[in-house]
């Protein structure tokens, strides 16, 4: 450019968004951040603590039965998590089929097992060979050990008649009177 041009004031100024484009912008990144702040705070929580309102666990059994907890309403609901590649599993899983037996003809207690995180080959076979007969099924995509935020298996849960969550085992019971120890007092 030669000294004696002048310049037009569209080369020297730079193009600016309109406000409106800058202000949107800002709201999405605004609004992504919180979404994610959201998550890992869910995320972080812990597990439904007892006294908690217990929400509705929906299970397919692997007889093909659906079980909403609702359903179940006035009565204590014992959920065992398990697995059959968990050895710690296998410690409880007699006691606890034990136990279920002595609770059964009341119409007070009932027992949902969720395999976590296993085939059903492999969880049937687990369930004949301890001679479980309540009600056990998978936790289809971890829907329901998402909810408790298990930290691995076996890991049981008593919801009270109340719907809130009464008692936490975490690793395997040692006997089926600790087991019946800590229901007995939930029963009306």
């Amino acid at each position: 450019m030669d000294r004696g041009e002048v310049m037009s004031v569209s080369e020297t100024t730079p193009r600016r968004l309109p406000t409106v484009v800058i202000v949107l912008a800002f709201v999405l990144l605004l609004g992504f951040l919180a979404l994610i702040a959201w998550g890992l705070r869910r995320s972080m929580s812990g597990p439904i603590s007892v006294g908690d309102r217990v929400p509705d666990i929906q299970m397919i059994t692997f007889d093909g039965q659906t079980i909403h907890s609702r359903d179940l309403a006035g009565k204590v609901i014992v959920v065992n998590f398990w697995a059959s590649w968990c050895k710690p599993c296998e410690q409880e899983a007699r006691e606890l089929e034990e136990a279920y037996q002595y609770f059964k003809d009341s119409g007070k207690v009932v027992f949902l097992g969720l395999a976590y995180v296993d085939t059903e080959p492999n969880s049937k076979a687990y369930l004949e060979k301890f001679g479980i007969t309540y009600p056990n099924g998978p936790d289809l995509r971890t829907t329901v050990s998402q909810m408790f935020r298990i930290r691995g298996v076996p890991e049981t849960y008593i919801i009270g008649s109340d719907g809130r969550l009464a008692a936490v085992k975490i690793g395997p019971f040692q006997s089926t009177q600790e087991i019946i120890q800590t229901i007995q007092p939930l029963i009306h």
